[in-house]
């Protein structure tokens, strides 16, 4: 018998249950990932008591507990220092007339029943120390095998909750795991279900599918279809597939969430992107980083960002005689330090390091130049090199002490002193930068 480390605050949970006579469990998502080798996010627990017995035969305990979702049988359990646990009473879930919730749930005392309702083979099963691993639809062969299916009929699962439709991908692509094919069949045939799934949901499970470590095979065209439709991802087959390959190059970290959206959203432009974002209920900030990644696009810094300068469209391939920033290979690197200055001037470093690993992703044959890009942009934060007027050694008092006229003269002056230093004609200093002022006020 394979046997689960069920952590300290669990097992008093399942103890305290089972002394009552009540039957007690771990189940779904950490029973799988012990399974797999994995640390558990959370220890959920299903039992046969009824959430009044639940918190009753804990009160006595002088344990606390917490009224999380009575209407659906889950109470959490405050174990303290060792953890807050959420306990569910087994249940059968009435009919699903919304396509996302059931209209009402039926307690059981039977854990066949319970783990019959649920999504996934790897997330029906359940264990306890004393039973071992209640396995009732071969969850963990299918684990084995690499497998995401659903429990029972595809059809029925998804129908019962169209978020499932979303989940199945996401799973796959975080596990690395193939699809059954029926569930998959399902999946696709039912993918118009999705629109009774709110925004903010639909965004949840997108951004954890694009944290996946290759989404690319993940990224169903007949999904993305209902989901995204600008992309029109079935009738343009061959920039979907290249989409889906471009985020697949780009390292899969947190980081990069944001950066592998805007390569997915790149073919909308910036004000698409903004749109579908929007859509999405994305935050604001999330909205904002993407928009100015997809803005910029693959590779439109590379031109250089000249003042007045506009970003080339996001599609547009780089001439490839060109590299970082308009130099030609064995040119000095001066115009490289005065260009990533300039980016550091609209934007901060993790975003000149999402927008790099973008650019190297759509165009790998310029990873190089890209590399060097990001290492003079780290270099210069770490230096705090001055790229914003705000870093100048002097402000806009100083400069009226010394005779500049306040206005908008003041401001264009700070700018040219930003430029100054910027293009190492001025020091960053404070005397040197007032001398330059008096020269840029007297003419």
């Amino acid at each position: 018998m394979h046997r689960i480390s069920i952590p300290k605050g669990a097992r008093a949970v399942l103890l305290n249950l089972r002394y009552e006579n009540h039957e007690a469990y771990v189940v779904g998502g950490c029973v799988r990932d012990s399974l797999l080798g994995k640390e558990p996010k959370d220890w959920d627990i299903c039992t046969s008591a009824t959430p009044d017995e639940v918190k009753e035969l804990m009160h006595r305990r002088g344990i606390k507990t917490i009224d999380t979702g009575l209407q659906h049988g889950t109470v959490t359990v405050d174990m303290g220092t060792v953890g807050k646990y959420e306990v569910t009473t087994f249940r059968i879930d009435g009919n699903y007339t919304d396509g996302r919730h059931p209209d009402y749930v039926e307690f059981t005392e039977s854990i066949y029943k319970d783990l019959s309702r649920r999504d996934f083979t790897i997330n029906a099963m359940a264990y306890s120390a004393e039973e071992g691993l209640i396995d009732p639809f071969g969850g963990r062969d299918d684990l084995a095998a690499h497998l995401v299916r659903a429990v029972g009929e595809p059809e029925r699962r998804f129908e019962e909750d169209a978020l499932r439709i979303l989940r199945l991908y996401r799973f796959a692509a975080r596990f690395g795991f193939a699809i059954d094919p029926a569930t998959g069949a399902a999946a696709r045939a039912l993918g118009p279900h999705l629109d009774c799934v709110s925004a903010e949901r639909i965004q949840e499970e997108l951004l954890k599918l694009l944290a996946a470590p290759r989404p690319r095979s993940y990224l169903e065209p007949a999904v993305l279809a209902v989901v995204l439709p600008e992309l029109e991802p079935e009738k343009q087959p061959g920039r979907f597939a290249e989409l889906c390959r471009t985020i697949d190059r780009i390292e899969p970290t947190a980081e990069n969430v944001p950066t592998r959206l805007a390569a997915l959203l790149c073919p909308l432009g910036e004000a698409g992107a903004r749109k579908a974002l929007r859509k999405l209920k994305c935050s604001n900030a999330l909205t904002d980083e993407v928009t100015a990644l997809v803005g910029e696009g693959a590779g439109s810094f590379l031109l250089g960002h000249e003042s007045g300068a506009r970003p080339i469209a996001c599609g547009n391939r780089v001439p490839p005689q060109r590299t970082v920033l308009g130099e030609t290979p064995g040119t000095p690197n001066t115009t490289l330090t005065v260009q990533v200055k300039r980016l550091l001037g609209r934007y901060e470093l993790p975003t000149i390091q999402r927008l790099t690993a973008l650019c190297s992703a759509r165009h790998p044959e310029q990873t190089r130049a890209f590399a060097a890009l990001r290492a003079e942009a780290e270099r210069l934060t770490a230096e705090n090199a001055c790229c914003r007027v705000s870093q100048l050694a002097v402000n806009g008092r100083d400069l009226m002490a010394a005779g500049v006229r306040p206005g908008p003269g003041l401001r264009q002056v700070l700018n040219a002193l930003l430029e100054a230093v910027i293009t190492g004609q001025t020091p960053n200093e404070k005397d040197a930068l007032l001398a330059a002022a008096a020269q840029f006020s007297a003419s």
